[in-house]
């Protein structure tokens, strides 16, 4: 019999070793032998196909409303009395699909309580997590359990009784605590060293680089203040060429110059403003192509938690940290480098050396790939003169690389376009007579559309160029020569046609249209007439030109935001909010994240739901 959700159900309700909750259960890996044959194999079998190791996961939690399971890390269960949540792997057995939630760098991960509740009786440690769970009882701390589920509402309860947590997380009265060196003990001596930290995934701008494809073996890496090296032993473990220097730990590498350049989190710890400038200078100094750059954004609500000093604070730990704003940071880049800055995303922004390469990123950035489907199935009969439709299936793997491409392209592509033109050309003769046989074998509808789509990418990559007011390009990639030639005839009437889309963005009415008939066509997200319109991100691709080139005038001001869930469109006020939710396949995701981009001001608000606020759960997620 095939493993099912009602069979899943019914195992489940089975199982005793764990912690119960009302919407699932929690086992830890030791205790698996416990839970019925089934499930413990469906568990093997499941971390096997997806390749996840032994280290990855401790616990396991049973769905018991969802046809779904999920792998838990907690790496310092045995050693930490209130663990944190490192990564979770979510598990879809309906729809053979999995979802990966990394907690790693969060200030505010979940966290477990009450340990001796996961494990079986026979758990080596479980007289110790007994000890820990009758201290926090006796501290009062699980009055209201609804409150406590991550770590700084965890912290901040712990602190309000009277209490603080040792290295161990075991609890300790305050009176008992040692006097430690505060912000108001700072005697002008900076710990810089102290700054770099122990990382066990990339750092943000090399996650960044890596997903827009730098990390291909095509590029040499120089990390300008690497720290403790993670990232570059990372890199070097996929053979990518690269070099780490750190004037604290890997003082002695030789500096040279490499096609990138990461600075991250490094400008933000230096104190002295001529240096903060000259350390990016010469940073940039180095590129061959870019330089990416990242530091800590925050607002007045975290700033103010710290000693003032300079132009930033002096954290707990004697290391100065200087928190910018989005728009202040782009304005500190340019002013110091005389280039423009391109935000990918929050804190982290881009420096092209080389303009051939900004443009090819830009390029890329507004060419959606589409998955397109064939609408039509029309055979014509193939005149003498004109490859066979037997030539065709004879080569149907060429043709249909062939077609994909003439499809990804919106045109016919030049020969260098194409990896097999040589093959083609020998079967067909020439790119044209290959276009034209598979256009009378399949119709040309589909063509159309994919032409259509592709002059709204260029037509948007350009408005938002003029947005930025970039400097026109005297030097531009072949395939961007091509497309103007193709789809405008040439680059002056682009430009005419790019600006009057850019113009018409600033007019609310045409915003409104627009999206009252977007909304009409898609019958997707929530509309509020006269107010909003908001959408799933991955609707983007579908929506006009002009509400694309509108939404990507925001992102210019933060980055990429494929990390977001929602989209709201703000019709009057000049305003396009971005909206991040806990776990978007939940039936009610809860929302940890809103940036608000008022184009207007050229500002951003950035809105953390993870701490002293409560997350509001997304009630109408179907429209979406």
């Amino acid at each position: 019999m095939a493993f099912d959700f009602p069979q899943f159900k019914t195992l489940v309700k089975k199982i005793k070793v764990g912690k119960q909750l009302p919407d699932s259960v929690y086992t830890h890996k030791t205790a698996l032998d416990e839970i019925p044959k089934t499930l413990n194999a469906v568990i093997k079998n499941v971390a096997k196909a997806l390749k996840i190791t032994n280290e990855e996961w401790v616990l396991v939690k049973f769905y018991k409303r969802d046809f779904k399971i999920a792998f838990l890390s907690y790496p310092d269960f045995d050693d930490y009395a209130y663990p944190s949540l490192k990564q979770s792997i979510t598990v879809d057995l309906q729809k053979l699909s999995h979802r990966k939630a990394d907690y790693s760098k969060s200030d505010n991960p979940p966290i477990l309580h009450r340990k001796e509740t996961f494990v079986s009786q026979d758990y080596p440690l479980i007289d110790l997590f007994k000890a820990i769970t009758a201290e926090g009882e006796a501290a009062a701390l699980y009055e209201n359990t609804r409150t406590i589920g991550f770590r700084k509402n965890w912290l901040r309860l712990i602190s309000n009784k009277g209490y603080f947590l040792d290295d161990k997380g075991r609890l300790l009265a305050k009176q008992n605590r040692a006097k430690e060196p505060c912000p108001t003990d700072f005697n002008g001596q900076i710990d810089r060293h102290k700054t770099a930290i122990d990382r066990h995934q990339l750092s943000a701008p090399m996650q960044l680089l890596a997903k827009h494809d730098y990390f291909n073996g095509e590029f040499s890496v120089l990390d300008y203040g690497c720290g403790k090296g993670d990232d570059i032993r990372e890199l070097e473990a996929h053979q990518i060429d690269c070099i780490g220097w750190d004037p604290v730990h890997q003082a002695d590498n030789d500096l040279e110059n490499c096609d990138i350049v990461n600075v991250g989190f490094v400008l933000n710890v230096i104190e002295d403003k001529e240096e903060r400038s000259e350390t990016l200078k010469r940073a940039f100094g180095y590129a061959e192509k870019l330089l990416i750059a990242a530091v800590m954004i925050a607002g007045d609500s975290v700033i103010s938690q710290f000693k003032p000093y300079k132009d930033g604070v002096i954290t707990s730990r004697n290391t100065f940290q200087k928190y910018y704003g989005q728009s202040e940071f782009k304005y500190f880049l340019e002013t110091c480098l005389g280039e423009d800055a391109i935000a990918v995303g929050q804190g982290i922004f881009i420096i092209f050396k080389d303009k051939i390469e900004e443009q090819n990123f830009l390029l890329k950035r507004q060419q959606i790939k589409r998955d397109w489907n064939q609408l039509t199935q029309r055979l014509k009969k193939t005149p003498e003169k004109i490859i066979t439709k037997d030539i065709i299936d004879k080569n149907a793997e060429l043709f249909d690389d062939f077609w994909e491409l003439c499809l990804d392209l919106g045109r016919l592509p030049a020969i260098p376009e194409f990896e097999f033109s040589q093959q083609i050309r020998k079967v067909a003769g020439s790119h044209k007579k290959a276009f034209d046989a598979l256009i009378q074998q399949k119709g040309d509808p589909l063509f159309k559309q994919s032409r259509l789509a592709r002059k709204c990418d260029l037509l948007v990559y350009f408005a938002l160029g003029l947005f930025e007011k970039r400097k026109a390009y005297t030097h531009m990639p072949d395939s961007l020569k091509r497309d103007i030639k193709a789809f405008f005839s040439d680059y002056n009437r682009a430009i005419e046609l790019a600006g009057q889309a850019l113009f018409s963005v600033g007019d609310p009415d045409l915003i409104e249209i627009l999206s009252v008939e977007a909304f009409a066509d898609l019958k997707h997200g929530e509309f509020e007439e006269g107010h909003h319109w908001t959408v799933h991100q991955s609707v983007l691709q579908q929506l006009p030109p002009e509400l694309r080139i509108y939404i990507g005038c925001a992102i210019q001001y933060y980055g990429d935001f494929e990390a977001m869930d929602l989209i709201k469109i703000h019709f009057t006020s000049g305003k396009v909010t971005l909206l991040k939710y806990d776990d978007w396949s939940k039936p009610q995701p809860l929302l940890v994240e809103r940036i608000k981009i008022k184009l207007r001001d050229q500002d951003i608000d950035f809105f953390d739901y993870t701490g002293k606020f409560t997350p509001q759960p997304l009630l109408n997620r179907e429209n979406f």
